[in-house]
């Protein structure tokens, strides 16, 4: 079950993308001079985003459960059963049912496995010449 094939959208490899392609060369060049100007604008303002995001990591707060947070759902009080089922005698198998009455005379099949009761001898030879 667990060796399925799937289709290459569920990869675990080649998750980055690759190098970006451009058009032309025009548009190459303009895509550098705006990720240097950014690189620059960052600098200046003293927001390179890996030490921002470790520095906001390394600030947040712990988050520890407390012991007024309960994860069971309260049942309520236990209700046994009576004397825990030890009392109870076995378990027996019901008595087959039989049929004692006077109008049926029989079951017959007629397609597939299906059990048709028959009420008279008329009936009966219809069901065996509608056989296949």
């Amino acid at each position: 079950m667990s060796m399925h094939l799937e289709g290459p959208w569920l990869s675990t490899t080649g998750k980055r993308k690759g190098k970006q392609k451009f058009r032309n060369a025009d548009e190459a060049r303009k895509a550098r001079e705006l990720e240097t100007s950014w690189k620059e604008l960052q600098k200046k303002w003293k927001l390179e985003a890996e030490s921002r995001k470790q520095a906001r990591a390394l600030t947040a707060p712990v988050m520890l459960p407390t012991q007024a947070q309960v994860y069971r759902r309260d049942t309520g009080p236990k209700i046994h059963s009576l004397n825990g089922g030890k009392d109870m005698g076995p378990a027996l198998k019901a008595p087959d049912k039989v049929y004692t009455g006077t109008k049926i005379i029989g079951i017959g099949t007629m397609h597939k496995s299906n059990a048709v009761p028959i009420f008279s001898d008329d009936e009966a030879k219809e069901i065996s010449k509608m056989r296949r």
